[in-house]
């Protein structure tokens, strides 16, 4: 008969996450991950990320902490709006006041600014990111890289999510409509060049930030621990008002200039 010590249980940290079942530790430990935001999403995400085990986080943004923020943004301070701090640095130091062993490494700056190489060294994406040219650029490379790519975004009492899995589902830009384009073509001039745009500011509260992240993040571990079979195959959307989730079926698209060259 093998005797368990209860003491034993109550010191391993991880020991209810393995009584789930299939969340194994190791890889969760080893697992590379890219988190593209540092916002509400990227909050809540890199908190349940590091609850979870994940030891290896690069996080990616280039604004700072203003006082908006605090009303959703779980490792925002007063003093880090007062101070106007930068956003990827405060999550990377308050993430080690959760887990001091994980390593998460602030890349302050824009997501379009990160070198072909640096997508090579992770194993997956999340993005947490609040305009469409960014979404759209964080997509591309993912699935040039072969990177799964778990794609939040909220907005008031809605959200959504999708997990993209290069090359067996369809990507983000499969999904954009008429609307995203013409956001798109407000951003970039008849050149090619970005020019100066602002995207309205959207109505944002925590609950479904956490709950938009909180899926994010099963879906990545999914996929980190080797439940493809697990995961979401279609678009999600959240309705906070009616607690209610529906799923929207997204198909390929001939058109997408990711999958020209699919059969």
């Amino acid at each position: 008969m093998t005797v368990i010590r209860t003491c034993e249980i109550d010191e391993d940290r991880w020991e209810r996450s393995r009584r789930t079942g299939w969340m194994n530790m190791d890889e969760v430990h080893r697992a590379r991950i890219l988190v593209v935001g540092a916002g509400a999403l990227g909050n809540e995400v890199v908190k349940d990320l590091v609850l979870s085990g994940a030891r290896r986080i690069t996080l990616v943004d280039m604004d700072h902490v203003v006082r908006s923020n605090l009303n959703r943004c779980v490792m925002f301070r007063e003093e880090d709006s007062a101070e106007r701090r930068l956003k990827a640095k405060v999550v990377a130091e308050r993430a080690r006041d959760l887990d001091p062993q994980v390593e998460v490494r602030p890349v302050v700056g824009r997501i379009e600014e990160m070198a072909e190489a640096e997508w090579k060294d992770h194993d997956i994406v999340l993005g947490c990111l609040d305009n469409v040219a960014a979404r759209v650029h964080v997509n591309a490379h993912s699935y040039h890289q072969g990177l799964p790519l778990v794609d939040g975004a909220t907005d008031g009492f809605a959200g959504r999510v999708q997990v993209i899995v290069p090359p067996s589902t369809p990507c983000l830009q499969c999904g954009l409509n008429r609307s995203h384009y013409e956001v798109l073509e407000k951003r970039f001039s008849c050149t090619g060049s970005e020019v100066s745009f602002h995207q309205p500011k959207i109505a944002a509260e925590i609950t479904t930030t956490s709950i938009i992240a909180a899926v994010q993040v099963r879906e990545a571990l999914k996929l980190v621990c080797g439940r493809e079979d697990a995961i979401v195959r279609n678009v999600i959307h959240y309705n906070g008002l009616r607690n209610s989730w529906d799923e929207l079926e997204l198909s390929f698209d001939p058109a997408c200039p990711l999958h020209v060259n699919r059969t």
